[in-house]
């Protein structure tokens, strides 16, 4: 039995990611608890509010600069890296459409930044200033996303959460000083500082993906690889353009509706969510997409839902119930006796979330596979739901309807991947089964 439990252990290619992955995720955590305890102090609930609208703002605003092809460039490194002529051709077509894309919005960022401004901060604040830093931000937003993902896509997991860690711990340092000092001012500028931390440490560590860099050239662009990258852009730029826009409306109907310290308590709940989310959906990034990407069949692809059901959902699972309990502990923890409102919130916000990573497991298949027309119906349809049955549910329960809305909206989108998928995870598959449909 005990050799069974260690030869598991030693050949689990999951569990050796996921063990790497957690001590990137303790760093990353231990790096927010600090950052958030800080905010709490010096900021307090109604800063928080205009922090996450701001956050919100720029996942949308980097979704745009890669064109969200970055999924795209892990499944065809993965799928292309002893195929030197074609994985030349994605790479370029990848990197120019990234170079022009970036450009193009960095500069419409800079030109419209009062508005935008306006946007965020519902006309209250002017930080129009450090709306123009993200301008400056998101080149190195754009191309460090582009290394990491021929990293991820050529399975270099350790080198990914090793350059994570060293730019967390730096991220950090830089946060305290910049929210001490600044406090709100300082606190935005920290989210834009560590896309530039993580982009120096990159080209000083990633050596080996220089090699793969030398490929890309103006004349290797290609119309079909443009075409493949394309119905990826697509997919993600719909679920992280969309979704961070309907949360900053769904925060700025909670401020005009019920008051700005409620809509800093969401962010709050939503902070600690992002938290031990984090373990998970790292890890579903990490190895997921690339694994999916390399796996032809239905029965090898039902073979590894199950397998991370069975690995990693159980501990997930025990790990939700032990924060439930200690819910009043860790918002004093990470926040003050201010927060204390924010405990009312974590049952269905904690139950929304291991809905949410059941779904997330079942979905990356669409990217994977770039079944494109059932990813955006589906998102359409769960973005909406979101939206309309947050306003709703805060018209009726208040602040806690909103997180009512969040499990509600991740049970209706799990139950249509479960029918969608439906053959490939329950239905009977034959031995010789070669066919993804």
């Amino acid at each position: 039995m005990r050799q069974k439990i260690k030869h598991f252990l030693s050949s689990n290619q999951l569990l050796k990611i996921a063990s790497l992955n957690s001590v990137s995720v303790f760093i990353r955590v231990i790096s927010g608890l600090i950052t958030s305890k800080l905010i709490a102090i010096f900021i307090g609930p109604d800063g928080l509010a205009f922090i996450g609208n701001f956050r919100d703002f720029i996942k949308s605003g980097q979704a745009f600069t890669t064109l969200g092809i970055n999924n795209g460039v892990v499944k065809y490194v993965a799928e292309l890296k002893n195929n030197s002529r074609e994985l030349s051709q994605m790479l370029s077509t990848a990197f120019y459409l990234i170079l022009f894309s970036v450009t193009f919005f960095s500069i419409g960022v800079y030109f419209t930044s009062e508005s935008i401004n306006d946007f965020i901060f519902t006309a209250q604040k002017d930080y129009v200033n450090i709306i123009k830093l993200i301008a400056i931000s998101l080149p190195f937003y754009a191309f460090k996303t582009f290394i990491f993902s021929i990293l991820n896509g050529l399975s270099k997991f350790k080198k990914i959460l090793i350059i994570n860690i060293i730019a967390q711990i730096l991220g950090t340092i830089a946060n305290v000083f910049l929210i001490w000092e600044f406090k709100l001012e300082g606190a935005l500028i920290s989210i834009l500082l560590i896309e530039i931390i993580l982009f120096v440490i990159l080209l000083l560590s990633a050596f080996g993906v220089f090699n793969y860099l030398k490929l890309i050239s103006f004349k290797k662009i290609s119309f079909i690889s443009f075409k493949s990258l394309g119905a990826f852009s697509i997919m993600a730029l719909l679920s992280a353009t969309l979704l961070p826009l309907v949360t900053v409306y769904v925060r700025n109907y909670i401020i005009l509706e019920i008051g700005d310290i409620y809509a800093g308590f969401w962010v709050a709940m939503q902070r600690i969510s992002n938290y031990y989310l984090m373990f998970v959906t790292t890890l579903i990034t990490l190895y997921i997409l690339p694994r999916f990407s390399q796996i032809n069949t239905q029965r090898a692809f039902r073979a590894e839902v199950f397998s991370f059901y069975k690995t990693i959902i159980p501990i997930f699972g025990l790990g939700l119930i032990i924060i439930f309990f200690l819910r009043s502990f860790i918002v004093k923890l990470i926040f003050s006796d201010e927060f204390e409102p924010v405990t009312e919130l974590f049952f269905w916000q904690i139950l929304g979330d291991f809905i949410k990573v059941l779904s997330l497991v079942i979905s990356y298949q669409f990217l994977a596979k770039k079944m494109l027309w059932h990813y955006i119906i589906i998102e359409l349809l769960a973005i909406i739901v979101m939206y309309i049955s947050s306003i709703c549910l805060i018209d009726y329960y208040g602040l806690i309807g909103v997180v009512k809305a969040h499990f509600l909206s991740y049970l209706i989108h799990f139950i249509i991947l479960l029918f969608v998928f439906r053959k490939a995870l329950f239905g009977i598959l034959p031995n010789n089964t070669t066919d993804d449909d």
